[in-house]
């Protein structure tokens, strides 16, 4: 089972653009910035925003193609879809909601409840059957809508932020749950989100969107180790420079400059990652090829680190661990001096 997918729609002053492909097997996330495009994606798949130009094939057959004239509804197509806010129906209990998308596609009542119990069974909440979803904790109602979705057998599964309803101290739990159950799913998956962490934990491999177009894609390692944007170095948590290249010295713009062992001559990203840049209050003896004075403006402690956001040519971040602090006597607003070897930052073609 495949998606192949060339979308091309406008709402408003926004254009989507967007060439997509999960081949089978893979649970592909879909991240970018609020106002990217992603829920616009999930949207035109499920048929709910007509295309202007493309095409969407799943498994080699056409459900959507303006040129041809083609275009397949959203009820009559092999998806299925898990909402950010879950829409189940509030007047029906959980085995009738789950039974819903069973009865819409002509399955009678008595073989369609007794699929969604089966479901029930299988997301552990076999208990809750007839409750309503109103008196659901967020967890259990995600796990409904999931299973309302799974139990048609759709060929492509659209999953749509499906942990920000929830709260983060039982987000883990349920994202090892959510990846059980997409593994044991054999169709298309696609997974939008906006959490790095849920992406890297659930994805075979990510794409991001920026202003309606991919930016970027790749395996989380791949995007990790070369983002091509500030957003996504800041989504995996380093610094990114866009430079030119010239004997081994990046000349950064916006300022400043950075010698990087075998940097190729030409346009280059350079990748630092804050656990290599070292503060000092001094000027530092040694090796460090790139040293320059830089200026503490904010702390961020997360945990045993800590992450120095400095002022400076270039500015950066640094992590430290809070002993560190504690013996820099370090502040917000403080002078220090910043350092990083050559030997530690990764350049590649811009």
């Amino acid at each position: 089972m495949s998606l192949e997918a060339r979308m091309r729609l406008g709402i408003g002053s926004f254009e989507l653009d967007v060439d997509l492909k999960v081949e089978p097997g893979e649970v592909v996330a879909v991240l970018g910035p609020n106002g990217a495009g992603k829920t616009s994606i999930l949207r035109g798949l499920a048929g709910l925003l007509p295309l202007d130009a493309g095409r969407v094939a799943l498994d080699g057959v056409v459900l959507e193609e303006p040129a041809a004239s083609v275009f397949v509804p959203s009820e009559r197509r092999p998806i299925g879809m898990v909402f950010q806010d879950y829409l189940l129906f509030p007047h029906l209990t959980v085995v009738d909601n789950i039974a819903f998308g069973l009865r819409s596609r002509g399955t009678l009542r008595p073989a369609a409840t007794a699929t969604a119990r089966q479901w029930l069974e299988r997301v552990g909440l076999a208990a809750e059957a007839e409750r309503k979803p109103g008196s659901l904790s967020g967890g259990q109602a995600q796990r409904v809508a999931l299973a309302r979705a799974l139990a048609t057998n759709p060929a492509l599964l659209l999953l749509d932020e499906p942990m920000a309803a929830l709260d983060a101290s039982i987000r883990v739990e349920l994202r090892r749950d959510l990846r059980r159950h997409l593994e044991s799913f054999r169709g298309v998956r696609l997974l939008v989100t906006h959490d790095p962490v849920e992406a890297m934990a659930m994805a075979d491999r990510l794409v991001i969107l920026e202003h309606g177009r991919v930016l970027q894609s790749g395996t989380p390692a791949e995007v990790t180790q070369r983002p091509r944007s500030r957003y996504v170095a800041d989504l995996v948590g380093v610094n990114l420079f866009r430079g030119r290249a010239s004997n081994n010295v990046i000349t950064i713009a916006g300022g400043g400059s950075l010698m990087a062992t075998g940097a190729t001559d030409g346009e280059v990203f350079a990748v630092v990652h804050p656990r290599t840049v070292a503060l000092y209050r001094t000027r530092p003896d040694g090796t460090p090829r790139n040293v320059w004075e830089g200026r503490a403006v904010d702390l961020d402690f997360e945990g045993d680190r800590v992450r120095v956001r400095l002022e400076g040519t270039p500015a950066i971040v640094a992590e430290v661990t809070p002993a560190a602090v504690r013996e820099l006597s370090l502040d917000r607003g403080d002078p220090v001096w910043v350092a990083v070897k050559a030997t530690e930052i990764n350049v590649y073609p811009g």
